[in-house]
């Protein structure tokens, strides 16, 4: 029995990085006359509320139900689930935490900050003009598998949660939440989702 515990023990946190959230994923094994449903809740009798192509790509899953076998994405202006037995995970790049690219924003005021990990930042704000900065690579936080910093520019740092977040302003669902303190010194709260590479 101590044998099984310490294989337990040896392989469990490596699962626990195999498949994070949010994350990227292809449709997979629907009919080419067919579509993947997006269900009002993680059930397959729950009301259809819009659909993916066969043969979809990018599909950001920013949660999972409590059973792990649905993912919620969104789908237009909404959010909804699918079944992950037609998701096929993208493989994570493993020089860079979370993703490559990330495109974050906020409501009131309106703004929008565009990253590339490890090259550049583009930071747009209401009234405010366009600036173009760099990025570093973020750096994981010390005990904490959910949480990241982001240097962007000579002075800007962008706090990232891995947690749900919500716009504000649309039935859209993120999974991760933001805080960006700009160069200027103003501080800007929001959403990030996934680009994909």
């Amino acid at each position: 029995m101590i044998r099984v515990w310490v294989l337990l023990l040896a392989i469990w946190p490596g699962t626990i990085w195999a498949f994070t959230l949010p994350q990227l994923h292809d449709v997979t094994g629907v009919a080419a006359d067919d579509v993947l449903n997006v269900r009002a809740s993680a059930s397959a009798s729950s009301e259809k509320i819009s659909e993916l192509a066969h043969n979809a790509t990018n599909v950001e899953v920013v949660d999972r139900s409590p059973d792990g076998k649905w993912g919620l994405v969104n789908s237009g202006e909404a959010s909804g689930w699918v079944s992950f037995r037609f998701l096929a995970p993208q493989a994570e790049n493993p020089d860079v935490p979370i993703a490559r690219k990330l495109s974050c924003s906020g409501t009131e005021p309106f703004w929008t900050l565009e990253v590339e990990q490890g090259a550049q930042a583009r930071f747009d704000g209401l009234g405010l003009q366009a600036m173009s900065m760099t990025a570093d690579v973020m750096q994981q936080a010390r005990g904490r598998i959910d949480r990241f910093s982001l240097t962007v520019g000579l002075s800007g740092v962008a706090m990232v949660r891995v947690q749900q977040c919500s716009d504000g302003m649309s039935d859209r669902a993120y999974g991760l939440d933001v805080d960006y303190l700009h160069q200027d010194g103003a501080l800007y709260s929001g959403c990030c989702s996934l680009v994909a590479h």
